[in-house]
């Protein structure tokens, strides 16, 4: 008992020498979660570490929120694993336990050091020659064009040295010293970098050396060193990134902001260090450092995107809400943007959506300035252009998203809705949707756009089959929508009417009672549904009506109205199956040219 109660505080002990380390100290998320269930575990409760329990005691859930719906456990699990090994890598590496969360799971395990596997336990001159080695076999699978998937994986050790000051003054000091600091510490938030130290890399401040030396010291591959010159209100700072194999400067920049205090300086060169360096060194996904609030009204903006409207209301709210508790957090800008892409097509006659395209593109560029390699920014960014017309920039912006993340559901989604299917590529438009799915499978969006896309290309089966698949949701009208109107495609009418009748989208169930000759159901609804959904009253309900009826005129009428919505939502309405009689009508041609749509 007594070797028992001393094998648990000592783990207690590891789990507060965790917590104080760097690695954890600005992490107030995940050390929650590390602290609960290394608790749980060591009082024998570990059959409560369940994600539902955890996101009810960690992170505030509801009791009966949807882990389906919600993946912050899983998020921040994610992020756990990789703080955990970040750590026992380098600040715990001599440390008496190794604490662990394994993959598929949240019941921690604890082995002593000595268990860790030799490969890891080489010495650091060992792993030095052994990468080496590596960088050897990357030249060599250069050739045999598998680079890439050795590039990704690979960790780059790198270091910062202590910028000079330049300054005749040396009370400056303090400023080279406080954006050294901050570089150190936005490069540490970026996956595939292995940076060394403040303490490390201040030992070598103000002493002589060459990229060689301190590259031997610091054991690492690339350099980043500088200078900062303050004259005044006037600042100019040199950076260059050295590859220590050889001394080739591979990056350099100056940079001269304009002077307002010494933190806005700080963020705005490092961000800008770190975000080119990124981009040279090809190294992607950022881990974000936000306070508690601001990541979980991010989160909250995110499921809400997938359980209402993307661009509904109160997604918008959340997202502007988690921008005003930090105005760093880069995904934030960028899910507002989408959100107001969506939202920007829902609404005809809308006066201000002038000025939700203005917000809607400065929200994407503030999420590209942040970070350059966000590939859900550049994927806003094109669903602005798009909605703006601007074709050509529209795809130049999801191509770089689907080559920065090609397995982003977002980037896919969006590629699908706002590109190619308002052009009508209909084919290209359903590959997309179809990635959008296998990247997100539990997705209610994900789904029903890829339903409702295979239903533009006359694929009903399919498209009432993908319906089946999709995750259960009353709240997603649109799927049921989809799943109407492929009815309908088959010919089963009345299912398809069954279906329609628990929409408020009412002027798909008026097409088809139309179609099927129940002209009274017809003009019943007609009469009743505007009423009962006054925010259905658009042109698009009537222009569904008109189509049932097969009147040209009033159909063409009403689809000049709604291109008031902009190109996206008039392409993809053109390319509907509904609407497919008045194709080829010379002043659909004009409309067309008039909102820059391709025949």
């Amino acid at each position: 008992m007594a070797a028992a109660q001393q094998n648990g505080q000592a783990l207690r002990d590891e789990l507060e020498r965790v917590l104080s380390s760097s690695c954890f100290a600005r992490a107030e998320r995940v050390s929650k979660l590390l602290r609960f269930v290394v608790e749980q575990q060591l009082e024998g409760r570990e059959n409560e570490l369940k994600e539902s329990i955890i996101g009810v005691e960690v992170f505030g859930r509801r009791p009966d929120y949807d882990t389906k719906q919600d993946s912050t456990v899983r998020t921040e699990a994610l992020r756990l694993r990789e703080r955990l090994s970040r750590y026992y890598s380098t600040e715990g590496v001599q440390g008496p336990f190794v604490i662990e969360l394994p993959k598929g799971g949240y019941v921690p395990t604890f082995r002593r050091p000595e268990q860790i596997p030799l490969l890891q336990k080489a010495k650091p001159k060992r792993l030095l020659r052994l990468a080496a080695c590596l960088a050897g076999c990357v030249v060599a699978a250069t050739a045999l064009g598998v680079w890439w998937a050795v590039h990704k994986t690979a960790t780059i050790p790198i270091a910062v040295l202590p910028l000079v000051n330049l300054s005749q003054d040396p009370a400056n000091d303090y400023l080279a010293d406080g954006l050294t600091s901050e570089i150190i510490s936005e490069l540490s938030m970026i996956e595939g970098l292995a940076v060394r130290s403040q303490t490390s890399s201040f030992a070598l401040k103000g002493k002589p050396r060459n990229v060689h030396e301190a590259g031997s010291q610091l054991q690492a591959d690339y350099i980043l060193e500088g200078s900062i010159l303050r004259d005044g209100q006037h600042v100019r700072i040199n950076a260059r990134l050295v590859r220590v194999r050889d001394d080739i400067p591979i990056w350099s920049r100056i940079f001269e902001p304009e002077w307002t205090d010494v933190l806005s300086v700080q963020n705005e060169i490092s961000r800008g260090i770190v975000n080119s360096l990124r981009l040279n060194l090809g190294r992607g996904r950022r881990r974000y450092e936000t306070n508690e609030e601001a990541y979980d009204l991010y989160l909250h903006a995110r499921a809400s995107m997938t359980r209402l409207f993307p661009g509904n209301d109160e997604v918008i709210g959340l997202f502007e809400k988690a921008i005003a508790k930090d105005s760093s957090l880069a995904p934030a800008y960028a899910g507002l943007a989408a959100a107001y892409a969506w939202k920007s097509f829902s609404k005809s006659g809308d006066l201000n959506r002038d000025e939700k395209l203005q917000k809607m593109q400065a929200a994407a560029e503030a999420a590209i300035r942040l970070d350059p390699l966000l590939a859900e920014a550049h994927s806003a960014l094109g669903t602005a252009y798009a909605n703006r017309g601007q074709w050509k920039l529209a795809e130049q912006s999801f191509r770089r998203a689907t080559e920065i993340d090609p397995n982003s559901s977002t980037t896919h989604g969006h590629y699908s809705r706002f590109y190619y299917w308002p052009l009508g590529r209909i084919q290209e438009a359903v590959q997309e949707a179809r990635a959008a799915v296998r990247s997100d499978p539990l997705s209610p969006l994900a789904h029903s756009e890829l339903c409702d896309v295979l239903l533009t290309a006359g694929q009903y089966d399919e498209a009432a089959s993908q319906f089946q698949k999709m995750p259960s949701d009353d709240e997603w009208e649109w799927g049921r929508v989809c799943l109407g109107r492929a009815r309908f495609g088959q010919g089963r009418t009345a299912e398809a009417i069954q279906v329609l009748s628990s929409v408020k989208e009412w002027g798909y169930l008026a097409y088809v009672y139309v179609k099927s000759g129940r002209l009274a159901e017809a003009e019943k609804l007609i009469a009743e549904a505007p009423i009962l959904h006054p925010d259905r009253r658009g042109p698009h309900q009537l222009a569904l009506v008109f189509a049932g009826f097969g009147d040209r005129d009033h159909t063409i009428e009403r689809l000049e109205r709604l291109a008031r919505v902009g190109p996206v939502r008039l392409g993809f309405t053109l390319n509907s199956p509904e609407f497919a009689f008045v194709r080829g009508d010379p002043r659909l041609k004009t409309l067309r040219e008039k909102m820059g749509l391709p025949e």
